[in-house]
């Protein structure tokens, strides 16, 4: 599931269209009878595409609105908000969704991952350090291939670390290289 809407156009009610403003934020609408921004996802369309591809359930994000700025970056704010801001940062980076396959961020997986209950899996020591640096790895899989939450167990709790990309047998470490760490 890539998690796209369904429906391309819309119009602001008076019948004209609205672009994407890539200098603000504006809050995702609730469904998809009130979007006004063609190809703008819906609040609707990101819950469905957590619980669908990691099994995390909606009232996780309760708290939480939802922001595009930019084609297809979306943000979680804990709070609400006037849309449209004009402003340059607005909670955490959360989702990339105008692509094919929708990404999630290293941010959201280690904020919202441990709610997780699909297409997670869990490293050993060195696996965990490895992925942490930003290598990738040659690592028996038997679920989904596409974006994982890649976690570790510590102190008895799966602790997720941040997104893998697991293709063809291979786990690629999608640690951003600025937060990449040897231990």
């Amino acid at each position: 599931m890539s998690g796209a809407p369904e429906s391309d156009s819309e119009d602001d009610g008076d019948g004209d269209e609205r672009e994407n403003d890539g200098s603000r934020f504006d809050r995702l609408p609730p469904s998809a009878e009130e979007r006004r921004v063609a190809g703008r996802p819906t609040r609707e369309d990101v819950l469905d595409w957590w619980a669908d591809r990691y099994g995390i359930p909606p009232e996780t994000f309760a708290e939480q609105s939802f922001w595009e700025k930019g084609s297809g970056k979306i943000w979680a704010f804990a709070g609400e908000g006037h849309s449209p801001i004009a402003i340059e940062g607005l909670g955490l980076t959360f989702l990339r969704v105008r692509q094919e396959h929708w990404k999630p961020t290293s941010n959201a997986i280690q904020r919202f991952g441990h709610a997780a209950t699909r297409n997670v899996i869990e490293l050993e020591e060195g696996e965990a350090r490895a992925f942490v640096a930003g290598h990738d790895q040659e690592i028996e899989w038997d679920g989904d291939w596409g974006y994982l939450i890649v976690a570790q167990e510590l102190a008895s709790e799966r602790e997720p670390l941040g997104v893998g990309l697991y293709l063809h047998g291979e786990l690629r470490s999608q640690i951003p290289k600025g937060r990449r760490r040897e231990f």
